[in-house]
């Protein structure tokens, strides 16, 4: 697709929401430079790929918001599939969770949309659950995408067959502005060297490192640990998410089993023996058959939160900055509605009463205290 000779609008993050963006602006003949300083630090690459509104339990807005980008899932990856050709990994595997008793599960949030089973029924969905969940919770319309394997790459791909500009391994120092406008970005180059860069727009997608950017924003790291373990191909058809601990199959029998949530360690990279035991407790307790089935894989990242654990989307204090982040352990399935969302805010195309009520609701100063 022809670019404009315009100064490009400027993505500053690389991981699965800032490529998402990307994607979604060139698709409109935007002319767009992605800046990033690592893309495989992304959350992007660190995640399960659940699709998950209806396990998670979420509610209110957040719930709408993963509900409207559940149902653009489908076409949105159909679409990236087409400009990388390559697979995304999605599937509507659905989704089981598992509760001690009947009265548990019926009080869970999103329990009017599953389907209720009794222990018969969860021990058929579920071969080899432990004894001691007695009743589940099956969502049939719940999912997950390979993004770690297939999605990033499929999207990256995508990105470069439209024209996108990569600029890797930089960091940017601090946003340019004049008042309350944005003008660009100061960085420091893979070379050691500071250069700016002019720009009249931008999207601020930096994930948990968002906030050293743009203070107004309330966002902090929420360190995970996960790990891979090898089961038989279609010994868990469904994904199993327990209180704490989940268990993601893809086809070929890898299993995803994530993730702790360690709101004191900051950036603090590596893996930690606690952190494993803690996983594999989970495991044990969840699915006593998958305790010896070999581990293949260990990793950690860090989920951008904000104190309502909700993402913070639109316009920001600075004419022409957006912001896409805070998406916390969600960010694979919000990423089709926010780029949905930003991409039309930017674009100035008319948003449905649907789509403004949502933008509205996860505006920055929500966070604002007068």
């Amino acid at each position: 697709m022809a670019q404009s000779n315009a100064k490009p609008l400027l993505i500053l993050g690389g991981g699965l929401i800032g490529l998402s963006l990307a994607h979604s602006l060139a698709k409109k003949g935007r002319s767009v430079e992605v800046l990033s300083r690592n893309r495989n630090e992304a959350a992007g690459f660190v995640a399960a790929g659940m699709l998950a509104p209806h396990a998670e339990g979420l509610n209110g807005q957040l719930l709408q918001l993963g509900l409207e980008s559940l149902n653009g899932i489908s076409n949105w990856v159909k679409t990236i599939e087409t400009d990388s050709g390559m697979s995304c990994g999605l599937r509507q595997c659905g989704i089981v969770v598992p509760f001690v008793n009947s009265e548990d599960r019926n009080n869970y949030s999103t329990a009017s949309l599953g389907i209720h089973l009794n222990h018969k029924e969860l021990k058929k969905e579920i071969p080899g659950i432990a004894s001691k969940w007695k009743a589940g919770l099956l969502f049939k319309q719940d999912g997950q995408i390979d993004n770690r394997r297939k999605l990033m790459r499929a999207l990256e791909k995508a990105c470069v067959e439209l024209g996108v500009r990569f600029q890797e391994g930089i960091e940017v120092i601090r946003l340019i502005k004049d008042k309350n406008v944005f003008e660009g970005v100061l960085i420091k180059t893979a070379e050691g060297k500071n250069k700016k860069i002019s720009a009249k727009q931008a999207v601020l997608c930096s994930g948990a490192w968002s906030s050293q950017l743009l203070n107004e924003i309330p966002i902090y790291p929420l360190k995970g640990q996960m790990f891979s373990i090898q089961g038989p191909k279609y010994a868990l058809k469904r994904i199993l998410f327990g209180p704490g601990i989940y268990l993601v199959p893809r086809e070929d029998g890898l299993i995803v089993v994530g993730a702790t949530s360690e709101k004191d360690a900051g950036f603090t990279e590596g893996l930690t023996p606690n952190g494993q035991i803690e996983l594999q407790e989970g495991v044990n307790a969840l699915l006593p058959i998958a305790r010896s089935w070999p581990h293949m894989e260990r990793w950690w990242g860090f989920r951008p939160c904000t104190p309502d654990e909700a993402p913070i989307l639109g316009k920001s204090s600075l004419k022409g900055l957006w912001i896409a982040t805070g998406h916390h352990r969600n960010g694979v399935l919000l990423a089709t509605i926010t780029s949905q969302l930003i991409t039309k805010s930017i674009c100035n195309e008319e948003l449905t009463k649907k789509e403004h009520d949502l933008l509205m609701a996860f505006q920055w100063n929500r966070f604002k205290t007068n």
